[in-house]
């Protein structure tokens, strides 16, 4: 593909244009916060975002200089395809900081103090970080319900919603189908999980896919997400499960991948991230606990 003086020029000031609009879109969003002083408390937001994203400056700056006719002359197909693709992102990053703010002016002023924390303010440099390495929306999405929900929540510490940003960035998304599911139905046990997220006939013990769903539960099972019930005394501490006795002969083959008897539960803490991180807005500060709905799909 060639590109003639002409055809830069043009591109260069989309480039530029598309990223200025973005950013007027910004400040428009900054503007129509009222009093005044809910628009200095999210520029902190907005510009804790910013900062820890290296190459945000790096295409304002290009989109500018290539908007030179000393610029465009010197436009060629990788800084094209490079510009392309860093536009696209900051499409996105323009789309998601006007969502969560958004979302944060419409939860009062009464998380004011909070949001222009220290501490809440770590979290969002955090969860960016973590935002400009993922790559699928539902990582990003998930991002955002923290970060909105740990403005106007007291569900979880601050301590926990660093483990919560962790896991996003470690798991994947049939990591949290997982999680979905076993967090609305209760006691599922493997075979369960497989027939809801595939909806098939279970594949063979020695089979790839086998592989796959055994580390599936695996690693949710000693990460403390998933666990399988046990019973607590009238204090909450776990009972020791009676020994059983063992058969005279043990099987020929090993317990299927796919066992239907062994239920699983999410543990407490997995319980809070689902909640947390898969519902657009949980309970705001002073809100009772109880009212809770059922994460989004």
């Amino acid at each position: 593909m060639c590109f003639n003086g002409h055809v830069m020029s043009e591109q260069s000031s989309d480039f530029a244009n598309l990223n200025e609009g973005i950013i007027e879109s910004l400040r428009a969003e900054l503007e129509k916060a009222e009093p005044s002083k809910r628009g200095r408390i999210l520029e902190k937001f907005f510009l804790a975002a910013l900062s820890v994203i290296p190459w945000v400056g790096g295409v304002l700056s290009a989109a500018e200089a290539y908007r030179t006719e000393e610029g465009t002359t010197r436009l060629n197909k990788l800084q094209t395809q490079w510009l392309e693709e860093h536009h696209r992102k900051i499409e996105m990053l323009g789309t998601t900081l006007q969502e969560i703010g958004t979302r944060l002016s419409n939860l009062g002023s009464e998380i004011d103090d909070r949001i222009q924390s220290e501490e809440y303010l770590a979290l969002v440099k955090k969860a960016f970080r973590i935002w400009d390495e993922s790559d699928t929306e539902e990582k990003r999405r998930l991002l955002s319900n923290v970060l909105t929900n740990a403005a106007g929540t007291k569900l979880c510490s601050d301590d926990v919603i660093r483990i919560f940003l962790d896991w996003i960035r470690t798991y994947n998304e049939v990591h949290f189908a997982v999680m979905r599911e076993v967090y609305r139905n209760p006691g599922a046990t493997r075979y369960d999980i497989w027939v809801s997220l595939y909806g098939e006939a279970t594949p063979r013990e020695d089979s790839s896919a086998a592989d796959l769903f055994r580390y599936l539960i695996r690693e949710l099972n000693t990460g403390g997400v998933i666990r399988q019930p046990r019973e607590t005394n009238a204090l909450g501490e776990f009972m020791r499960k009676r020994p059983q006795r063992r058969h005279a002969s043990s099987p020929p083959t090993m317990e299927s991948t796919f066992e239907d008897t062994k239920p699983y539960v999410l543990t407490e803490l997995g319980k809070e991230f689902v909640h947390y991180t898969m519902n657009e807005v949980v309970n705001r500060i002073g809100d009772d606990p109880q009212q809770q709905g059922n994460p989004q799909p």
